[in-house]
């Protein structure tokens, strides 16, 4: 038998948890939205750019149509993290935290974190061209500070060392169980 866990904390993150799921969602549909949006103006922003004084191709386009693409895929993959972080957080909630799922969970949170900082790697080449194209504009700015995330290694071998903790656990109290 479950016991449900009435804990503020926990509400908390289900709350903020299912917020920012919510928020990239929209950010998806709105991209979903801008690249046809943006595709059908080619000529009105190639001009608003031109009168920016930046000479610049239908390439352009075809860069930016893959930084939405991939900002889209960054976030499908934040939703995805969110939704097992959130099954993680409802399970401490019903108090058994220590199942094999959420060892499970845990290592499939540390993989989307690698694919995150692996999709920054062409992401990045593509802001840092941008940056490069619109150099000498007044009014436009692409911020190209680029490098590697430390925050992100860290939470990527937490993630995994987690998932073995949480596995071990598990083991351990299905062997607790077994001898009693």
């Amino acid at each position: 038998m479950q016991t449900i866990i009435r804990d503020p904390l926990l509400t908390a993150a289900r709350l903020i948890i299912t917020f920012f799921i919510g928020v990239f969602a929209f950010v998806i549909a709105a991209i979903a939205i801008g690249i046809p949006v943006m595709l059908l103006n080619q000529e009105r922003i190639l001009a608003a750019v031109s009168a920016e004084g930046v000479e610049v191709g239908t390439e352009l386009f075809g860069a930016l149509g893959l930084m939405f693409v991939g900002l889209a895929v960054f976030l499908a993959l934040m939703i995805w993290f969110l939704v097992l972080l959130r099954r993680i957080v409802n399970t401490v909630g019903e108090g058994d935290p220590f199942v094999p799922e959420n060892a499970d969970r845990l290592s499939r949170m540390g993989w989307i974190a690698v694919g995150t900082q692996l999709l920054a790697i062409p992401m990045g080449a593509m802001v840092l061209w941008l940056a490069e194209v619109f150099k000498e504009a007044d009014d436009i700015h692409v911020d190209a500070d680029m490098g590697i995330d430390g925050g992100a290694i860290v939470l990527i071998l937490v993630l995994f060392i987690l998932a073995r903790v949480f596995r071990r656990g598990a083991a351990m109290r299905d062997d607790l169980e077994g001898t009693v």
